[in-house]
């Protein structure tokens, strides 16, 4: 059976080139005899994994000298709660930007530890734009900022990097991590869940400035204290294993493809193409204001919605699932991450153009 086009949010598509590399790697890593997912973690064959997979991110990212990079697991929902429970440093207050469900969940979790000051919404216009810096209204006390840079359910992407002078700017970069460069010096702490454009579920990765570590709170497990963590490679406890290693297999196929300015320009080529059409469509319709707009997830409407079904039915019989958009939203919504290659857009775009001559 040939592979699918898969549009899914998340759990999403990997290379197939690293899929056929894990494959043929299953029973026995590197002449090791084992499957990764039978090594001890604190082994010397897994160390290797796990301290090449780190280099190469740092490599693809610049990170630099003075940042940790954390592997450690719950999602990007547990740093919800993470992120105060080490950052505020005694602080009462945090600044959070709310620009859709995700920055949403974070702010309600950020409540049971501080003050949320909510320094910018575009809840008015039904979270399809990133508010534009000079309307953030950011707390002089606040212990960091919080934004989502990238809403997988709405397709609002923060095409540039907020300014927050002193205060640490912190992002839940989930859904568009490794799609493009991005000056991490410009963050106190970054964070994303992996399996969107990383590898399997189960992995968070933690980019963190080591001079915000120390501040965890009192009662902070030791498991979600970043410097604790720091100290140990991130295995205080067994870390998720094989998903460090598949990620790790993905950032080698990152710097294949040209690093992340090849991968923006991937990106950007299969982007066009969709809302390029959109844009063209009488029948199609993309809510989100043009300049903040998401490479990575687009959502879209039909002239009429009783006709949804039929959409995703067609879809389907033509090798293309997971189009559905998110309950809270309805509609369509297509997730073209980075493992997307440009012939799945093209084939979205065919079937769309056939709909609306059906339909339209």
């Amino acid at each position: 059976m040939s592979r699918l086009f898969n549009f899914s949010a998340g759990p999403a598509m990997l290379p197939e080139e690293v899929l056929a590399r894990a494959g043929d790697e299953m029973l026995d890593w590197h002449g090791s005899g084992m499957c990764v997912m039978e090594m001890s973690h604190r082994g010397k064959e897994f160390i290797t994994i796990a301290e090449e997979a780190e280099q190469d991110l740092r490599d693809l990212m610049s990170i630099p000298a003075d940042y940790k990079v954390l592997f450690l697991q719950g999602g990007a929902t547990l740093q919800f709660a993470q992120v105060p429970m080490n950052l505020l440093g005694g602080k009462g207050k945090a600044d959070y930007v709310v620009t859709g469900e995700w920055s949403k969940k974070a702010t309600k979790e950020a409540r049971t530890y501080c003050e949320v000051h909510v320094a910018a919404s575009s809840e008015d216009r039904n979270f399809t734009y990133a508010p534009p810096q000079e309307a953030w209204k950011l707390s002089a006390d606040a212990a960091y900022v919080h934004y989502c840079s990238n809403e997988t359910i709405g397709g609002v992407e923060f095409n540039w990097t907020p300014d927050c002078g002193s205060v640490p700017l912190v992002a839940d970069a989930s859904s568009h991590i490794l799609s493009r460069p991005v000056d991490v010096s410009k963050f106190g702490l970054i964070y994303a869940g992996a399996q969107k454009n990383v590898g399997p579920a189960g992995l968070t990765i933690v980019i963190v400035r080591e001079d915000l570590m120390g501040r965890a709170q009192k009662g902070t497990p030791t498991v979600m204290d970043y410097k604790q963590q720091a100290a140990a490679g991130s295995m205080l406890n067994t870390p998720a294993t094989y998903a460090i290693y598949v990620a790790g297999l993905v950032f080698k196929w990152i710097k294949r493809a040209g690093g992340l300015a090849g991968i923006a320009q991937r990106n950007l080529t299969k982007a066009n193409l969709l809302y390029g059409y959109l844009d063209r469509s009488a029948f199609f319709r993309n809510p989100v204001a043009k300049n903040d707009r998401s490479r990575m997830n687009v959502p879209f409407v039909l002239a009429e919605p009783k006709l949804d079904a039929e959409f995703l039915k067609g879809a389907e019989e033509r090798g293309m699932v997971q189009l559905k958009g998110h309950r809270s939203v309805g509609g369509m919504r297509a997730s073209i991450y980075n493992a997307m290659p440009f012939e799945g857009v093209q084939r979205l775009v065919a079937y769309m153009k056939e709909f609306e001559a059906r339909h339209g």
